[in-house]
């Protein structure tokens, strides 16, 4: 579990959260398969939560990802099919 420093006090995350370009850059993930994948099979709270420095984010605010759980996604594919040559 990673610290986290709050006034003075130190609370404890339960994962790994990364921002969207840091995760295109570990896993080799493109935008758009990480903007569909947000509507159509991710769960907010989940695998990814919307952040704000006031504390109150709106639809459109930076997303960060939970490092644990896509992993665990990306795991759930299933796997690429050859394709068929017509000859």
């Amino acid at each position: 579990m990673l610290k986290k420093r709050t006034n003075g006090s130190v609370r404890y995350c339960q994962y790994t959260s990364v921002s969207e370009e840091q995760l295109i850059a570990l896993k080799g993930i493109k935008k758009g398969t990480l903007k569909k994948a947000r509507e159509k099979s991710f769960m907010e709270g989940r695998e990814y939560k919307h952040v704000a420095h006031d504390g109150m984010p709106w639809d459109n605010s930076p997303c960060f990802y939970n490092l644990e759980e896509i992993d665990r996604w990306i795991e759930r594919q299933a796997s690429a099919r050859p394709r068929r040559h017509l000859a």
